[in-house]
């Protein structure tokens, strides 16, 4: 009878897990909707921006003076933002950022090149806490992120770019496709180019969405280059802010799908629990018949 008591102690707790995992999944799902409307909320105005900077980079001359759209010759220092979340149960959804991170510090480190690591998020910040090339980190806003939090990681590239402290800038996150699938990106912000600009204008309904100049003739006062200049940072801003954004949507959907599973497994455990303690019982009951009727015949002899 300790070992039925046991398996139904089992049981109980695993049902009870399941009940846990099952609310998680129901909370993720209401959660991802919002998300994913704020990063599709937010791009319209990066669209727009993403154009409008094309065309005036179009000027070769305003492009060639400004510093956020200039190729250096050697790379000396690499900075990668690496964007997780707070929060675990989420399957390997910070796992894939970190160890993606640490693939492109070891390249780097092959190539005799510096790297710097901003890290955003609490899971990803404390696997590289003991990193002495960590110089920022953030925590407690990953499911939320704020503007302020991306404007002050922009600051950061674009004055150490501009200041020839950086030599390249890569943002390491989560893309959310949909609600369902999440897609791992490593993508280059800083130099600029053509193909990292198209892959940067963030959750995109279908691959042929590129960005566009725009096809009108413009006069810039007081210059192309003045509004060029002031056109690349909100760039990069934008950029990063629904890089945040982006991967707040993909924490959800991943942590819906890990607790789906979890869900699942659970049913699987109980059901075969339940096997596991209707075999005992009725291995039980049949001994208790065998004694009964084993003592009924020595009575009788």
């Amino acid at each position: 009878m300790a070992n039925l008591r046991e398996i139904k102690k089992r049981i109980t707790s695993v049902t009870s897990t399941k009940q846990i995992t099952r609310t998680m999944e129901m909370v993720s799902t209401a959660k991802i909707r919002r998300a994913l409307d704020r990063a599709y909320g937010a791009e319209p105005y990066k669209k727009a921006l993403t154009d409008v900077m094309l065309t005036v980079a179009q000027d070769t001359d305003a492009a060639g003076d400004a510093p956020l759209l200039r190729t250096h010759d050697r790379e000396e220092r690499v900075l990668v933002v690496a964007i997780a979340s707070d929060r675990g149960l989420a399957g390997g959804f910070n796992v894939l950022v970190e160890r993606t991170t640490d693939k492109i510090a070891a390249a780097c480190a092959r190539s005799g090149i510096a790297c710097e690591i901003i890290t955003c998020g609490r899971k990803v910040s404390d696997y590289f806490a003991q990193n002495p090339d960590r110089v920022m980190h953030f925590e407690g806003s990953s499911a939320d992120p704020t503007l302020q939090q991306a404007r002050m990681i922009s600051s950061y590239i674009c004055d150490g770019y501009a200041q020839g402290h950086l030599d390249r800038v890569e943002l390491v996150y989560h893309h959310a496709r949909n609600r369902v699938d999440q897609e791992l990106r490593v993508e280059r912000l800083l130099p600029l180019d053509a193909e990292a600009v198209a892959l940067a204008r963030g959750p995109r309904r279908n691959e042929s969405d590129a960005p566009e100049r725009v096809s009108s003739s413009f006069s810039f006062v007081p210059s192309a280059s003045h509004v060029l200049g002031g056109l690349v940072p909100s760039y990069v801003l934008t950029v990063i802010h629904q890089a945040l954004i982006d991967s707040a949507a993909s924490e959800q959907g991943a942590r819906r799908k890990a607790m789906h599973s979890a869900t699942e497994n659970a049913t699987a455990i109980v059901a075969t629990l339940n096997r596991t303690y209707n075999r005992v019982r009725q291995a039980s009951i049949t001994t208790e018949i065998n004694e009964i009727v084993g003592g009924a015949s020595a009575l009788e002899e």
